[in-house]
């Protein structure tokens, strides 16, 4: 079977996070109750309310409180639209466009819709039920008929609906609060790298067995990017996902090794080569429909095989946040806080390698993995500039670098991260002009740099350092 779990996960996270999907949903279920309802009412009659001391309504009463209700939600689902939009919005130009995507698909926003909506709808449909007994034209139609299940549940409703409201006016200007803002994508962020890293895609190394196995293709083959097959993608936009699994079995099945140009996030335009495929020959045809299979995009990026998106979404505040129109250096700390949590939870992990195993033993994907220095340079490379000229971001940047500097044991990403740091110095001592700034950044530089070449010197730096502990 070829390949679609990518394509139908992308399509499952356009439709679940888009603003109309739970309001059908919760629409079509009123559609179902108020059916049901009015089923229940005939069956059971009107006798039932007198057992239970309560007061039957009269058709024409029936009508008027359904009508109001019906009247007050779908007045009320035009204001909560209105005040979504208008948040909407003032975040995306204070905060950035990316972050609509996060507004819209906010699920307190979309069951409040739902909820209001779905009142509505379904008072409408108890209200065309409601008959008087001068109302009929036939035998069938001469007694009253007022579905006085369906009307007190209408009652609940509107009841549900008032608390849903309520809940709405906390949560909008809750949810565009800064801090709220940047604590939901850094948290975001955290759970995308718990369930992306380490990425798993067949065997990290070839087994024994196959090691004893002189035909076992266990590196690229001589010639591999010479004589591959490329396989061109079909379609224009951003890498939204990659079925890993499915090209791992296509790679089995066909006995291949197939080597990816491209990881989710990556802009692709038709004919760009999605993947290297080898040996040629067993690589055409449908082999070439599958593949492309397994590769899904779309107009924008999406976080769900993308993390460097969230890591861009905070980056990106950060950035407006430093901007000299706006001139908000605290909302820029708080930025580096969270994307210094998911640095420092990157630095205990283990990073992929590229080169994938099959159960047998053999080479079969090369990817396109993620290392923390992309990281580090998403991070604080893409910032550098307007950290460097805010004396106040650039000191806590510092702070930061010192924390993650502490937690890293890989020589590569240690080496990163001093080359960000060496950077950010020079930027600062351009950018500074007072003495006394520059000698202050040029000390929590020193102590970074101390940190890097010898971890276990950490506790010592603290010690002399209030900051390094994270009190600047």
């Amino acid at each position: 079977m070829p390949p679609i779990k990518a394509r139908s996960l992308a399509l499952w996270d356009s439709v679940s996070s888009s603003y109309w999907f739970i309001p059908s949903l919760m629409s079509v279920g009123a559609v179902v109750l108020s059916g049901v309802l009015i089923q229940v009412d005939g069956r059971v009659g009107p006798d039932w309310m007198e057992g239970l001391s309560l007061y039957g309504n009269k058709p024409d009463g029936a009508r008027a409180v359904l009508s109001t209700i019906a009247g007050s939600m779908i007045g009320v689902a035009g204001v909560t639209f209105s005040i979504t939009i208008a948040s909407v919005v003032y975040a995306s130009g204070q905060y950035g466009p990316r972050l609509l995507t996060n507004f819209m698909s906010d699920r307190g926003n979309q069951v409040t819709l739902g909820t209001f909506i779905a009142t509505f709808l379904y008072c409408l449909l108890v209200l065309r039920t409601i008959r008087s007994p001068d109302e009929g034209a036939g035998p069938d139609l001469a007694e009253a008929f007022v579905p006085h299940i369906a009307v007190l549940t209408g009652l609940g409703l509107a009841i549900a609906s008032i608390a849903v409201f309520i809940f709405f006016i906390h949560h909008v200007p809750e949810s565009i609060h800064v801090s709220n803002l940047v604590a939901g994508v850094g948290r975001d962020l955290r759970r995308k790298i718990d369930t992306l890293f380490p990425a798993r895609i067949g065997q990290d190394e070839p087994t024994r067995e196959a090691a004893r196995d002189e035909a076992a293709v266990t590196e690229v083959p001589d010639g591999f990017y010479d004589h591959a097959r490329r396989i061109d993608a079909d379609g224009d936009g951003y890498l939204t996902g990659v079925d890993a699994e499915g090209l791992m079995a296509l790679a089995v099945e066909h006995d291949l090794v197939i080597r990816i140009r491209h990881r989710p996030g990556d802009f692709v335009a038709t004919g760009d080569t999605l993947v290297l495929a080898w040996p040629p020959d067993r690589s055409g045809g449908h082999v070439m429909e599958d593949v492309r299979r397994a590769f899904a995009w779309g107009r924008q990026r999406t976080a769900r095989q993308d993390v460097r998106f969230l890591v861009n979404e905070l980056v990106e505040i950060a950035a407006r946040a430093l901007s000299p129109g706006i001139n908000d250096p605290f909302t820029a700390i708080s930025c580096l806080d969270w994307l210094s949590a998911a640095l420092k939870d990157l630095a205990g992990r283990d990073f992929p390698s590229a080169e994938r195993y099959g159960d047998d033993g053999r080479l079969r994907v090369v990817a396109f993995p993620t290392s923390f220095e992309d990281f580090a340079a998403g991070v604080y490379g893409q910032l550098r500039p307007y950290l460097a000229a805010d004396r106040n971001a650039a000191l806590h940047t510092f702070v930061t670098m010192g924390e993650v500097a502490g937690r890293l044991s890989s020589e590569s990403a240690r080496a990163a991260l001093r080359r960000q740091a060496d950077a950010l110095l020079q930027g600062c001592l351009a950018a500074q002009t007072l003495e006394a700034d520059q000698a202050e950044i040029r000390e929590r530089h020193r102590v970074v740099v101390r940190v890097l070449t010898d971890p276990a010197a950490r506790e010592a730096t603290a010690a002399e350092t209030d900051w390094i502990g994270g009190t600047a």
